[in-house]
């Protein structure tokens, strides 16, 4: 991702589009600034000045990956700052309406060929399909929003429209 990316906002999101997150969401990006600013950052800045005592920087490899390290370490700094800046911070757990699909909640739905499945709506950042967190602008997940236990929702999928029916809603702490 180059730096005008970050700064058009999250892959997915038009400009402009909110930039939700649940509160572990936003903690574990902030946890891995901290991280990177005060442990992985300082390391590598020791090994780079290090190596460069040595003298010759052309050919010394402690201090061209140092260097390159430090890069990689700067720009996901950068990153991340600016996605914390972004960010709206949203507790699923103070949900008022917790009979409706909204952001944070856990929902199980019933295919056409009567399987279930069952996913957390989260932010873009947090997504991750193999346990089951998708992000609140997927497919499923703009299917969902909304909807209450036993609402037919129209899921658009490159096959064509296939009907999915909200079976359970959970919300953390209720």
């Amino acid at each position: 991702m180059t730096e005008e990316d970050a700064e058009a906002g999250p892959p997915g999101l038009p400009p402009g589009t909110p930039f939700y997150m649940t509160p572990a969401g936003a903690a574990a990006l902030e946890a891995e600034l901290k991280r990177l600013w005060t442990e992985e950052r300082p390391k590598v800045v020791e090994v780079v000045s290090w190596a460069a005592s040595l003298g010759d920087r052309s050919e010394n490899a402690d201090y061209q990956y140092g260097k390159r390290k430090l890069r990689e370490i700067d720009r996901r700094v950068r990153f991340l700052r600016k996605r914390l800046e972004k960010v709206q911070v949203v507790d699923p757990a103070r949900t008022p309406k917790r009979d409706q699909v909204f952001f944070g909640a856990t929902v199980t739905y019933a295919r056409a060929d009567d399987t279930e499945v069952t996913v957390t709506i989260v932010g873009v950042d947090e997504a991750d399909s193999k346990s089951g967190r998708i992000s609140w602008v997927a497919p499923v997940a703009r299917a969902l929003l909304g909807g209450r236990v036993g609402d037919l929702r129209r899921l658009r999928t490159p096959q064509g429209v296939e009907e999915i029916e909200v079976v359970a809603i959970r919300y953390p702490g209720g």
